[in-house]
């Protein structure tokens, strides 16, 4: 194994994952109404993400990227309109109760990671940043398949990594953001998602 690929691919995957975006205002949201878990998956959901984008860049495929790029139009439309549903009905949302968190846990979950690893990937400039990380670290050299493998996968638990922190940060004041307090973390949520919504959209009809 080389430690020197590991140590590149965890801190691109970290390094990517950590600004607050849309992703880290729904899994900090997502946290305080519904528990731990339910973040972590979030989050999770978006590692893989990372990880499938960073696999387009680690092994060269050409062909994908300038499908992405290409489509970026049509995925800003479906990312943006997305992420103004998730808003609006975040915002009026009522604060979810203990039981109904544990009836619901197995979809809830799944649910939590499946949403996230599409709404990652409506965001076609993740790959743009992948390669341009992976090119400013000299991370080129990965010496085969089985090199850009290992990069790939140290992306995903290097992102992994700050989902895991910042979801197990937000619970352990969660506990504080019940009842009245997370009807406004639903309404701040809501109205941040809905404003990164509006603002891919706005950005589509200026490219256009």
């Amino acid at each position: 194994m080389d430690l020197n690929i590991v140590l590149k691919g965890l801190m691109i995957g970290f390094s990517i994952a950590a600004p607050v975006g849309p992703i880290g205002v729904l899994c900090i949201r997502r946290t305080l109404a519904e528990g731990r878990w339910v973040g972590l998956f979030t989050g999770l959901g978006a590692a893989t993400a990372d990880a499938l984008y960073g696999c387009a860049a680690a092994f060269g495929l050409s062909v994908v990227t300038q499908l992405l790029v290409g489509a970026q139009g049509w995925l800003r439309l479906v990312g943006g309109g997305f992420l103004v549903y998730l808003g609006v009905r975040t915002f009026l949302a009522r604060p979810a109760t203990q039981a109904a968190v544990v009836k619901k846990a197995g979809a809830g979950l799944a649910g939590a990671y499946f949403s996230t690893v599409a709404l990652t990937l409506t965001n076609p400039m993740t790959i743009l940043s992948f390669a341009a990380v992976f090119a400013g670290l000299g991370a080129g050299d990965w010496q085969g398949p089985g090199g850009a493998a290992l990069l790939v996968g140290a992306v995903f638990c290097g992102s992994a990594a700050w989902w895991l922190l910042l979801s197990g940060g937000v619970s352990l004041i969660r506990e504080r953001f019940q009842g009245g307090w997370m009807v406004w973390v639903n309404r701040v949520s809501g109205t941040v998602l809905c404003a990164f919504g509006l603002w891919q959209l706005l950005a589509l009809v200026r490219v256009g």
